[in-house]
């Protein structure tokens, strides 16, 4: 007979054996059952306390079953093929194992640290199923290497676009993007709150003109940063003008970031590196050391029991 034990939402069914062996207990998981072999002369509350005290283990383990029936049947219903990045871990032990085209991702410091080497191994790897050339790819690159003198810390002059805007953010930004920057806003407030352990905010210009704009007819320490695509659309004109004169007219402060001309690549990575610093440089500003996600760590030792 099963017996269950609760675990966050959860509830653990598992089959408690008792047979001769003499001192050791055994709990073994699958994708079915959780079998609990112990001593005869171990007591049903010595039991419950045993799997009360492994339930988080026993969670995880049924979990890594049931994410492994996951992925291959799945690509072979849809006859789909299947390639995987990662640095290494349990992804690259499954790919070897079922024979998935796999690709290792070296990370360098950190996940947010390691989106350049991640995006153009990708490239590399699906450019022929992209609508992306090489020239686009070279073109990024090479105005990645101009944006470097401009934001790197070697310059620390007013001509440094992420170290103004570091300088000018004391309040809580409120990003303004145009639906095709959508991304480079995200990875924005993404990386204020990471490095710079702060709150942030996103709005689609469009959506701002409708509803968020009445917002600002209350006083707050909240920051506009308009972030603006070179060739945006004649419309999406129309509305940053509006916006501006808006603010002016009401004394707001904002700051406006214009991305790089050329290909949707070349805006985005090279908003997303001009951005990325300027959250790096406020660390540094507040006093703040960026590398750490203390809170992160905290959900992922708590994301089982909730």
């Amino acid at each position: 007979m099963k017996q269950k034990i609760k675990f966050g939402n959860s509830i653990i069914e598992y089959q408690v054996v008792k047979s001769k062996r003499t001192k050791t207990s055994q709990i073994t998981v699958d994708k079915e059952n959780v079998i609990v072999r112990t001593p005869k002369t171990k007591s049903n509350s010595a039991i419950r306390q045993m799997i009360k005290d492994r339930k988080q283990w026993i969670f995880k383990k049924q979990l890594e079953f049931v994410n492994r029936e996951r992925i291959k049947p799945s690509a072979k219903k849809l006859n789909t093929k299947i390639i995987a990045f990662s640095d290494g871990g349990k992804l690259e032990e499954y790919c070897k194992k079922y024979g998935i085209e796999y690709h290792r991702i070296p990370q360098f410091h950190s996940p947010r640290a390691s989106l350049p080497a991640y995006i153009y191994t990708a490239l590399n790897v699906l450019m022929p199923i992209l609508p992306i050339t090489k020239a686009d790819v070279i073109e990024s690159i090479t105005k990645l290497e101009e944006m470097e003198k401009k934001i790197s810390s070697y310059n620390l002059t007013r001509t440094n676009p992420s170290l103004d805007l570091a300088e000018w953010i004391k309040g809580i930004p409120l990003i303004y993007y145009p639906y095709g920057l959508q991304a480079a806003a995200i990875r924005f407030k993404n990386s204020l709150q990471e490095n710079a352990k702060t709150h942030a905010m996103i709005e689609d210009v469009i959506e701002t003109c409708h509803n968020g704009i009445v917002s600002w007819e209350r006083p707050s320490n909240v920051q506009p940063v308009l972030i603006e695509g070179k060739d945006d659309y004649i419309k999406t004109k129309e509305r940053w003008g509006l916006l501006k004169e808006y603010f002016e007219a009401n004394q707001i402060d904002y700051r406006e970031i214009l991305s790089v001309e050329g290909n949707i690549l070349s805006k985005l990575i090279n908003l997303i590196y001009l951005l990325d610093y300027s959250t790096i440089f406020l660390a540094i500003l507040s006093k703040i050391d960026p590398s750490p996600v203390n809170s992160i760590e905290f959900i992922k030792k708590k994301a089982f029991v909730n």
